[in-house]
């Protein structure tokens, strides 16, 4: 219980002291006008509350990730909770700031205008097209996997109700799920941003932030069967087959909502659009982040305290189950908390892909509509950008979700990469400590280009050349960089 205490004491004091150092290093200014009110229209630009923008920001980047993500990532040892901590509070929190803080500082643009403006119009295109794709897969991504997980909750009880077999009507309620998503993210992403999502993401934020607390009081009650850090084996791989599950890189692609992701740069932008004052940013963009890391950290902890402290248990466990996530989730909430807990668990496991799916297309219809130089205040025009974004993700729906969700969790980190290093240019351009977020960018440069050469969805290369590679590709991304800080 000890490494669970202090790394949970690590993150809020992160939050205060280096988050603290962050916005100063950036230079937020309480007297420049936010777009929300040089820009507002009534649809994106908005000034909500405070606590209305946290929420919603840290719905927008939580979707499923510091649950499963951290589910299975804690299989990986105790690394993942160092992973957790520091990625928060050194990666993902910094990435997650300035990017929203950038777009602040210029007119609440979206992530491909932000990093083009800073690596050049050749990147910007290339953003573009990487962006848009991107969010495109993501709303596909989760329509399929909320629509899955309600089917799966809910069929068995509407089958009694009808007094059928579940068997009989699975393949239906399946499709009546899709479509009643899929309604939904229209309406959401068409609508003004205070009508839909800022009424009803603060409740789910609410309940997404208790269930966390329920399960984190769960763990209290069962501290006794948490592992610590440095007991047994310490920070080991606890992979069933480490060579083909090595740590580094495959731990830090597997958890990535809980740590560092690029998907949430492009979802700051969103709330970069409705935030009051610059000094509110902390608040919202670093503190949500930090929110999620903690998020994560529970959840790790709960999955191997719940098996008894047993990594191969856990291992066991997910084998029999088809590897099912929502379905550990389901039973241990229950476990835990009751018939409450089961309720919490839908809301839960549902509602955090439906909030990341959703913003995720609106976000695809603001990344078109700026590069495409369309004002979005009237119907008509929203209609033009979005219906063929929704018409990619009903094609895009259906290709076969594994693959769709092993090649996310690539692009997702990659995504994360340019991101750093356009921060990176901006604060050395700035004259700022453009080490905080060079030194994430280095990582993640290896972390990304050492998986895609290993992993079998990548090249399927051997360790060593994956690592050389990697290790080279990161260095030249250095280099690149020096040379443009000592030119100017």
């Amino acid at each position: 219980m000890i490494t669970f205490i202090v790394s949970l004491a690590v993150l809020v004091g992160g939050y205060l002291i280096y988050g603290g150092f962050v916005e100063r290093v950036f230079g937020a200014r309480t007297e420049r006008a936010t777009p929300a009110y040089t820009h507002a229209d009534g649809v994106d630009f908005v000034p909500l509350p405070t606590w209305r923008v946290f929420l919603i920001q840290f719905l927008n980047i939580a979707g499923l990730g510091p649950i499963f993500g951290a589910i299975m990532g804690i299989m990986y040892g105790p690394a993942a909770y160092l992973w957790i901590v520091l990625g928060t509070l050194l990666g993902g929190a910094v990435h997650d700031y300035l990017s929203g803080m950038l777009s602040v500082r210029n007119g609440g643009a979206s992530l491909p205008e932000l990093v083009g403006g800073q690596l050049g119009n050749g990147i910007k295109q290339i953003m573009r097209a990487f962006a848009l794709v991107l969010m495109i897969l993501v709303g596909a991504v989760f329509v399929i996997n909320p629509a899955n997980l309600i089917n799966m909750l809910t069929v068995e009880g509407i089958a009694g109700m009808m007094s059928v077999q579940a068997s009989d009507i699975q393949g239906t309620m399946l499709a009546v799920w899709v479509v009643a998503i899929l309604l939904y993210y229209v309406l959401a992403t068409l609508l003004p941003v205070d009508k839909l999502i800022g009424r009803i993401y603060p409740l789910m934020g609410f309940a997404l932030l208790f269930m966390a607390v329920g399960i984190m009081a769960g763990l209290f009650a069962h501290a006794a069967d948490m592992p610590e850090m440095l007991s047994g084996a310490g920070l080991a791989n606890r992979q069933p087959d480490p060579r083909a599950h090595p740590i580094f890189p495959m731990m830090f692609v597997s958890i990535a909502c809980g740590a560092i992701s690029g998907f949430h740069a492009t979802q700051s932008p969103l709330m970069a659009r409705c935030i009051k004052n610059e000094r509110l940013g902390r608040r919202v963009f670093y503190g949500a982040m930090v929110a999620e890391g903690a998020v994560a950290l529970i959840w790790a902890a709960a999955a191997i305290t719940y098996m008894g402290g047993s990594y191969e248990g856990l291992s066991a466990y997910f084998a029999t189950k088809g590897n099912s996530s929502a379905t550990f989730v389901n039973e241990l909430s229950r476990s835990w908390l009751g018939p409450f807990g089961g309720i919490l668990a839908i809301v839960g496991v549902v509602a955090a892909p439906i909030t990341s799916g959703d913003t995720a297309l609106r976000s695809a219809r603001l990344i078109a509509a700026d590069f495409l130089h369309l004002e979005q205040s009237s119907l008509r025009r929203r209609l033009m950008v979005a219906v063929p974004i929704f018409a990619l993700s009903g094609i895009i729906m259906m290709l076969d979700y594994n693959v769709l969700w092993r090649y996310f969790g690539w692009c997702n980190q990659t995504l994360s990469v340019f991101t750093l290093w356009a921060l990176s240019v901006w604060l050395a351009r700035e004259r700022k400590l453009y080490a905080i977020a060079l030194l994430p960018a280095l990582f993640m440069t290896m972390v990304c280009s050492t998986y895609i050469c290993m992993a079998p969805e990548g090249f399927a290369l051997p360790p060593i050349a994956g690592y050389a590679i990697g290790g080279a590709a990161t260095l030249a991304c250095l280099a690149v960089f020096i040379k443009f800080v000592r030119t100017r």
